[in-house]
């Protein structure tokens, strides 16, 4: 499956005369750059996407933009199923398409829609012997992960929703709604050993590169305390953790509020994960 048929958008640098002059570390990392992945937030469009994309591309680094279907993060996987792990494969396929399999990777992970395909993409890297050679350098994960929280998720299926009927709007709330109360009552409890969530699977993966993580106290969807348990969780397993709190930008809103402090700790990031590779 190529990246057309994924629904995903594969973008190269600019050349060199194209993009600003480039930095002294740019020009120092030129060869070890990273192929940057970026994974969108539930209902997240591209166009909104492509703002991230040029942090990295005026770096050099290839990048690839995918966002998983609402409809499979918002009743699929909050039913236990796990639809997305054969897209986490196709996606990790795609490297292979490209021929950037030796390059380093980078994940920027954007909400907990993000944080669910990652979460397979982790488990495809340790299990998967297609996948065991691919050599991931960092990851940032952009308010998240959170823990399932009904509040939260409502209003993020609220704004994806947001261009449809307001009856199918509310409909479809109303279903969520439902499925959701239903699932943890009745469903989960016998079934949790089977179905474990993203944020304990995530607290305790395997993975050991650095993460940086960007929240803000005041996030409508996802509840810092949240974040902040996910950083000691990881800090436990010896991950080396970096943490921004931008105190008073709103959910996946960092960079509209404050482009150049944001742009500054990805590339930094970026840089020193590629440093001490």
């Amino acid at each position: 499956m190529g990246s057309k048929e994924l629904g995903c958008v594969v973008e190269l640098p600019p050349t060199p005369r194209e993009r600003n002059a480039e930095s002294g570390a740019a020009k120092r990392s030129k060869g070890n750059l990273p192929v940057v992945i970026l994974l969108g937030w539930a209902g997240c469009k591209d166009r909104y996407l492509q703002k991230y994309s040029t942090i990295y591309l005026q770096e050099g680094c290839v990048v690839i933009r995918y966002t998983a279907p609402w409809r499979l993060i918002f009743f699929s996987e909050s039913l236990g199923i796990n639809s997305l792990q054969n897209l986490a494969k196709k996606l990790l396929e795609l490297l292979f398409d490209y021929k950037v399999e030796t390059k380093p990777l980078l994940f920027h992970v954007f909400s907990n829609g993000g944080v669910m395909l990652y979460r397979y993409i982790v488990e495809l890297l340790h299990t998967h012997q297609q996948f065991q050679h691919l050599r991931v350098v960092g990851t940032v994960f952009d308010s998240a992960p959170g823990r399932k929280n009904l509040r939260g998720a409502l209003g993020a299926l609220s704004v994806v929703l947001s261009s449809y009927n307001v009856c199918v709007k509310y409909a479809l709330l109303l279903t969520f709604a439902v499925l959701v109360v239903t699932w943890r009552m009745v469903l989960y409890p016998v079934t949790r050993f089977v179905h474990e969530s993203h944020y304990d699977a995530m607290s305790k993966q395997l993975s050991r590169w650095p993460e940086l993580y960007l929240y803000s106290k005041v996030d409508s969807v996802i509840q810092a305390s949240d974040v902040e348990n996910m950083i000691e969780a990881r800090k436990q397993h010896q991950v080396l953790v970096k943490a921004v709190d931008f105190v008073d930008t709103d959910h996946v809103s960092h960079l509209r509020a404050y482009p150049t402090l944001y742009t500054t700790h990805c590339t930094s990031f970026m840089y020193n994960c590629i440093g001490s590779t």
